[in-house]
């Protein structure tokens, strides 16, 4: 692990995905079984964290936090003048770590709609070969919270990829990580409805350039509220910047 910079008061370890993957794989094979944490950040995630305390705690908890957008990039450069090496999307590092260990990786796949984790199981263990050791969907309520997190613990896998979505994820996979006690847990967003085939992968060409969110958002009206959060993250960094100026003025 190199060190890790604070932007807009959360942790981001500069990493890129070969970085990440290295990373979560010697945790993932540690004879400890260490429990962490990893959140991909993305614009969407640091705005919502801005009014949810519960989400910057698990934020600045987690034990790896990568770049998952390239509006990180770009406020890393801006705020704190540093070239980050890459991205590391929690989809590709998903992918990577059940490419790498295949059969040995004993995953539980949970969130998106009743039936989606089923689907994205057997679309996993078709590509990678790996051992499958639960699905769940991720509609339920907080009540059930626990019996969740202990139907994850029970089935001991090595990777947990928790699809509910940005702020649930986080929270779900910090509150509850002790008791879950796996080696690698990771919020992946809409990872599971891409590997279920219910939704497509951006471009490659809007991933290379790290603008797939354009591509989703355009491309789903379901989508559309989050554009408003993008624009709040870029008046946030410009807002930041002209404070930090102010301050660097005035000493």
């Amino acid at each position: 692990m190199s060190r890790r910079l604070e932007l807009l008061s959360l942790p981001l370890d500069p990493l890129d995905l070969s970085g990440a993957v290295e990373t979560t794989s010697a945790w993932i094979t540690a004879e400890s079984r260490t429990p962490r944490t990893v959140v991909t950040l993305n614009p969407e995630i640091v705005v919502q964290s801005q009014h949810n305390e519960a989400l910057a705690q698990a934020i600045r908890s987690a034990d790896l936090v990568t770049a998952d957008g390239v509006g990180i990039v770009w406020a890393a450069r801006q705020l704190l003048g540093e070239t980050l090496p890459g991205r590391a999307p929690g989809i590709d590092i998903a992918f990577e770590l059940m490419a790498r260990h295949g059969a040995s990786l004993r995953v539980f796949l949970l969130g998106g709609q009743p039936g989606v984790p089923e689907l994205a199981a057997q679309q996993a263990v078709q590509r990678w070969g790996v051992t499958v050791v639960g699905a769940h969907h991720g509609f339920f309520a907080a009540a059930e919270d626990q019996r969740i997190a202990e139907l994850v613990r029970d089935a001991q896998p090595d990777l947990l990829l928790t699809a509910m979505g940005a702020a649930r994820q986080e929270i779900f996979n910090q509150y509850w990580g002790l008791i879950m006690n796996v080696p690698v847990m990771i919020g992946v967003g809409g990872t599971l409805d891409v590997l279920a085939g219910t939704a497509q992968l951006a471009p490659g060409w809007t991933r290379r350039m790290g603008v797939e969110w354009i591509w989703r958002v355009a491309g789903d009206r379901r989508r559309w509220n989050r554009a408003p959060r993008l624009a709040q993250f870029v008046r946030l960094v410009r807002r930041e910047r002209r404070r930090l100026a102010a301050r660097e003025q005035g000493r």
